[in-house]
């Protein structure tokens, strides 16, 4: 190899991933339930497009079309990453994706606290807007005990966020087996991540059609969501 050129290590672990990617479509392809969550990923990024394309330039309004703008980029990156063999930093994303949902969930109901996101220092944002302080907010507004938001929060925390003996699980081929180095493949941890990512998918969904006013679409995109939404609830939540 010169100076100059493109190790050939990591265009041999590009070729991998790419070989991973193929592999993973092949089983969800084969599996209904995995499609269907593919869809739901597929449908509530091409909502976060028209959100983009919404016809008001309200300020306010710019802050849900920049968190719809991170939300697809979210949910492709972290179906990328899935697909590619890399499940625990996939999981990382998705944590993201569940903050960005919970914090436009409170400006859902109150759309005074956009701007007071927008112009907030930084004591403010840690009281107001910290993830926990918009959990809790969330949670006394819905009449919730359960801590459910908290709970969902803290398993990706666990698991892909934070680096202790509990993120070990998710790179794992095998359970009970040993931990690998770099990207791997099986059915049941695809299984798993494509199934949390279409879950989370469908509240991105929700909360960002709430902000668009009732009637208004763009080639049918909020009807076909919420199609896949129905199948989707009717699947996995009869």
């Amino acid at each position: 190899m010169t100076k100059n050129s493109f190790p050939d290590n990591l265009d041999g672990l590009y070729k991998q991933e790419r070989f991973l990617r193929e592999k993973a479509i092949e089983i969800i392809q084969n599996k209904p339930k995995l499609s269907l969550h593919s869809r739901a990923i597929e449908s509530a990024m091409s909502l976060a497009n028209i959100v983009v394309d919404y016809p008001e330039e309200d300020e306010n309004f710019k802050v849900i079309k920049m968190l719809s703008i991170r939300m697809f980029n979210a949910l492709g990156a972290s179906l990328t990453l899935i697909f590619s063999g890399y499940h625990q930093n996939s999981g990382m994303i998705m944590r993201d994706i569940l903050e960005t949902v919970f914090l436009m969930d409170l400006f859902k109901t109150d759309r005074t606290a956009i701007e007071r996101w927008r112009f907030a220092d930084i004591k403010t944002k840690r009281k107001d807007f910290s993830p926990v302080a918009v959990r809790k907010a969330l949670d006394e507004r819905d009449g919730l005990q359960t801590k459910k938001r908290e709970k969902a929060y803290k398993m990706f925390s666990e698991l892909a966020a934070h680096p202790n003996m509990h993120s070990q699980h998710m790179l794992r081929p095998e359970k009970g087996g040993d931990i690998v180095t770099g990207p791997f493949m099986e059915e049941t941890t695809l299984e798993a991540g494509v199934s949390e990512l279409g879950r989370i998918a469908i509240q991105a969904g929700e909360i960002m059609n709430a902000f668009l006013l009732e009637g208004w679409d763009r080639d049918n995109i909020r009807a076909c969501f919420a199609l896949t939404k129905n199948e989707w609830m009717e699947t996995f939540y009869k």
